[in-house]
């Protein structure tokens, strides 16, 4: 399809847009049989068509058998021990349900924590968010077990030194 020249006198000096710039010719999509075409009778005398070609696979090359990896690189692969801690960190903070007394085990997950980040540290290993959870929640845990088995300890030695006859008289 050929546009006129622009009026007014103006002339592109390039050329013709609607020709290739370069000396590259450009390729045509492959044609195959018209699938709303009626059957033809004659089509068992002729030789079966060739399979469409790709116009940019250079000749003499197989076909690639895939694409190459585009995206985000692999994420690295999450140390144990952070999960680890996390999870123990967890559990002791469900152990204060028992007086308080469970909570000690965060303290296992708070020292797990701190071994896996320095494993991450090394190792460039992932889950630094697990390991400082298992820290954080750790240490907490341990803290309030601290504060309970001081309270239980407190509360017994003043159950200890209280005067046992207040008890007997109202006995009787």
């Amino acid at each position: 399809m050929t546009y006129p020249p622009p009026s007014g006198g103006w002339s592109n000096p390039a050329g013709d847009p609607t020709l290739p710039v370069s000396g590259q010719p450009i390729p045509a999509q492959p044609t195959g049989r018209d699938p709303y075409a009626p059957p033809d009778p004659y089509a068992a005398a002729m030789p079966p068509q060739a399979a469409p070609v790709d116009p940019y696979q250079p000749h003499g090359y197989p076909p690639p058998t895939g694409y190459p990896g585009y995206g985000y690189p692999p994420a690295p692969q999450t140390n144990g021990l952070a999960i680890a801690a996390m999870v123990v960190s967890i559990l002791g903070a469900l152990g204060l349900c028992g007086y308080g007394l469970g909570g000690w085990i965060g303290l296992i997950g708070a020292i797990l924590g701190h071994m896996s980040r320095k494993q991450i540290r090394e190792k460039g290993e992932g889950g630094e968010g697990f390991a400082t959870a298992g820290i954080i929640v750790g240490w907490i845990a341990t803290v309030i077990a601290l504060l309970a088995t001081i309270a239980i300890v407190v509360f017994f030695v003043w159950l200890a030194n209280q005067d046992p006859s207040e008890y007997d008289r109202s006995t009787y």
